[in-house]
């Protein structure tokens, strides 16, 4: 690991962390308040696949759905008119409104085959900001004078990787450069999230031989054809499953390349000095 004890996370001159976890546990809480502070540059994995990886996908399916209305169709025609995408640290609306949801079209579902298309689109972004990681610590210095790093990770990065696999290209490389933090729920966190979801669920991206596993099981447990399936219900069936599916992949990720820090320590981290202090007590749990 990039820091061999917990002496020398808290003696190092430049502190750099990449933290994974479900969506909803407090990454970018913890994240944006260390950035608040002054002393800590943060990279946000989502905000880069929204403004540099996927914008241009959103913007010609935006064009598309212009060129069906005869009136956009002309503005767009004579220059008109132009399209951009309002990405925001807290509001990725228009990425997870291009991923869609699979089934029913007049319920606003996608075909499975272009859903998969997109969601390939995605795996291909979100790998690509992955690798940005240490371009973007280099700059945070040489640009902004920020010695300390967070990024702050999406919720599928275990989706892209092969946890197991000490020697995972990706992994080792991001473990070069940064501390590898889990943050581990609770079972109740994981109901919490999945009541969540439930309420208001939202697009996800899914590694694609879990996809194509859940799509067919839930064709054939439910006796339907593609065009049968009501996106919303497809898409909270399939969350729980996604989280027990991707536990393990976290838990492995930790044991090969980072650490573990539970999700109720997590949650008392309210000034630098406390995160300095968690990942500091979680190092010397897991170092010798």
């Amino acid at each position: 690991m990039l820091y061999s004890s917990a002496q020398a996370w808290r003696d190092a001159p430049q502190k750099r962390v990449l933290i994974f976890a479900m969506s909803g546990l407090g990454k970018t809480h913890v994240s944006e308040m260390l950035a608040e502070q002054g002393s800590w540059f943060h990279y946000t994995v989502d905000y880069r696949i929204g403004t540099r990886y996927m914008s241009e996908h959103i913007i010609d399916n935006l064009k598309r759905e212009a060129m069906k209305n005869s009136f956009l169709r002309e503005m767009f025609m004579q220059d008109l008119i132009h399209f951009g995408v309002n990405v925001h640290d807290h509001d990725l609306r228009p990425v997870a409104a291009y991923l869609g949801k699979p089934g029913n079209p007049d319920k606003g579902g996608l075909p499975i085959a272009e859903y998969q298309r997109r969601q390939d689109q995605f795996r291909t972004a979100e790998i690509a900001a992955l690798e940005d990681t240490a371009p973007f610590i280099a700059r945070a210095q040489s640009i902004y004078g920020y010695d300390n790093f967070i990024c702050d990770t999406g919720g599928s990065i275990c989706e892209w990787v092969d946890p197991s696999d000490a020697n995972d290209p990706l992994l080792s490389a991001l473990a070069k450069d940064c501390l590898m933090v889990w943050i581990k729920g609770s079972d109740s966190h994981t109901d919490e999230l999945v009541q969540r979801f439930d309420k208001e669920p939202k697009p996800m991206s899914y590694q694609p031989e879990f996809l194509a596993r859940v799509w067919a099981e839930y064709l054939s447990d439910n006796n339907m054809q593609e065009g049968d399936v009501d996106p919303d219900t497809f898409i909270r069936w399939t969350y729980a499953q996604a989280l027990a599916h991707r536990q393990p992949r976290y838990e492995n990720m930790a044991a090969n390349f980072g650490i573990t820090v539970q999700a109720s320590d997590w949650e008392t981290i309210k000034s630098e000095a406390a995160f300095v202090d968690v990942i500091a007590d979680a190092l010397a749990a897991q170092t010798p």
